[in-house]
């Protein structure tokens, strides 16, 4: 597959892609760059209607299709089946998952109770399982030709053992394993591959000082920009001999014994 020419492609041609979590900071960013790419983009979000609405405006003066789908994925009854059809249905073409939601809470694992296990691997884990199975299953004998693919977006923290975030790292090291059972599960017709940002998009409540401290454990000694978290999407969708493959984007963070987090910040 090569990056599509959106200017010799009209509405009916163009494929699309399902970005959860795409109203907000990364998930944003990637929709961004499939629809300078050439997608047609299926926007999911949880509560951010209106970030949301603001940026499936974005994405359709940048010349795609874009609707919005809401999936609270923490609830156990969530259809995930149904918000597939329900995206096929608007966009046929679809052969791109992204599973870019996630929820990131800090806890030990000794103040890691019931309750936050469930949400850690409810939305990071059983969510992205679960579309997984529901895009397989609706694809399936469809054009098997590198066009269908599956991008997890995990974290580059699963290099590391931050017990401070312990529910979530765990959570997320499951979803790096399930990235490449399912790759070898439903190769040849759909690639999986993951992508695992360092810093890119900090939290805003994240001090310059706090940015500088963390960038002086990145070996290229900067933070990342959202551009190269688009440009390792773009290029895994491009690359039809990449399947099984977790991408880290961190500037060789990952290349540490421990990796700095807020949790561990000597800092005011």
């Amino acid at each position: 597959m090569t990056t599509i020419n959106q200017s010799t492609l009209d509405s009916g041609e163009r494929p699309a892609a399902l970005v959860t979590g795409g109203a907000i900071r990364l998930g944003k960013a990637i929709a961004e760059g499939l629809a300078q790419d050439g997608y047609d983009i299926a926007l999911h979000y949880n509560s951010s209607d209106g970030a949301a609405r603001e940026t499936a405006d974005r994405l359709r003066a940048l010349g795609a299709d874009c609707e919005i789908f809401a999936c609270d994925f923490s609830d156990l009854a969530a259809d995930f089946a149904g918000l597939i059809d329900r995206v096929r249905a608007r966009f046929p073409r679809l052969n791109v998952l992204v599973n870019s939601a996630s929820v990131y809470d800090q806890a030990t694992l000794q103040d890691t109770d019931a309750a936050l296990l469930d949400k850690q691997f409810a939305v990071n884990f059983r969510a992205p399982l679960l579309l997984m199975r529901a895009f397989a299953a609706a694809i399936n004998g469809t054009d098997g030709s590198n066009a269908n693919n599956i991008v997890n977006i995990i974290d580059n923290k699963i290099a590391f053992h931050q017990y401070q975030y312990a529910a979530y790292l765990l959570s997320k090291k499951a979803l790096a394993d399930l990235t490449r059972i399912a790759a070898a599960e439903f190769a040849p017709n759909i690639r999986v591959n993951g992508v695992a940002p360092g810093v890119v998009l900090p939290a805003g409540e994240r001090t310059p000082e706090y940015i500088r401290w963390r960038e002086q454990a990145i070996p290229v000694q900067r933070k990342g920009e959202a551009s190269e978290i688009q440009q390792a999407v773009r290029s895994v969708l491009e690359n039809g001999f990449i399947t099984g493959q977790i991408l880290f984007i961190d500037g060789g963070e990952s290349l540490g014994d421990t990796g700095r987090n807020a949790a561990s910040y000597p800092g005011d």
